[in-house]
């Protein structure tokens, strides 16, 4: 059994593959929810195209992937935004590279 990730306004069941904001669920298709989990486990750290696509599709990039990646990703943070408008964290986009899952500082 995994245990719950829990971040700032979000708690992660990797054994139920369940995403909640205040005891509220946010339902994610089974790619978001790998994409989440896999940012969310490595916060702080950027993820390239490739490492996020050969982690949740288990496949070899083949140059395509960054248009598959950002749609899912797009999707997530819409939900997300939904779940959590002023939520502490954010899905940063880094440029031709990849993205990284970001805790905002307190204030």
């Amino acid at each position: 059994m995994e245990p719950m990730l829990s971040l700032p306004g979000l708690e992660i069941y990797p054994d139920k593959r369940k995403v909640f904001r205040d005891r509220q669920e946010i339902r994610l298709t089974t790619k978001e929810y790998e994409i989440l989990l896999l940012l969310a486990a490595n916060k702080g750290h950027v993820l390239t195209y490739s490492q996020i696509y050969e982690k949740v599709w288990g496949d070899c990039p083949s140059g395509s992937e960054n248009n598959t990646i950002g749609f899912h990703i797009c999707n997530l943070r819409e939900k997300l935004y939904e779940a959590a408008p002023n939520a502490p964290f954010t899905i940063r986009s880094v440029r031709e590279v990849g993205y990284c899952f970001e805790i905002q500082a307190e204030k």
